[in-house]
């Protein structure tokens, strides 16, 4: 399993090699960004949950490629904005767990503010 210095790495090079930083903006960046996950969410557009498991076992490796396209300007983002996402993963993550309480959140799809 590559780590996210790892990947990240990879992602820098690969753009870095094509000379396309000079294009990379935070605002593209997100952009494109929010373009990928709208692909990746078009594969589940107006499907019931049937028609869902059917769509991602037949289409599995174009989700992963959609999902791959999104960690990518993910990836690149955080690079560029110097933010390490590891570290923000384990604070959001420890911000959550304040937010919903085991005890009140499990089992439950309620936002923490009607909990």
């Amino acid at each position: 399993m590559k780590t996210i210095k790892d990947l990240t790495n990879k992602v820098i090079s690969f753009r870095d090699a094509r000379d396309w930083r000079q294009f990379h903006n935070p605002k593209d960046v997100a952009i494109s960004l929010t373009l990928e996950a709208a692909e990746l969410l078009e594969h589940f557009q107006w499907k019931n949950p049937e028609e869902i498991a059917r769509h991602v076992k037949a289409r599995k490796l174009e989700i992963s490629e959609e999902l791959a396209d999104v960690m990518y300007w993910v990836l690149l983002l955080s690079h560029d904005l110097d933010i390490d996402l590891g570290a923000a993963m384990a604070h959001k993550l420890k911000k959550n767990a304040k937010k919903y309480p085991v005890k009140k959140a499990r089992g439950r799809h309620t936002k923490y503010d009607k909990l």
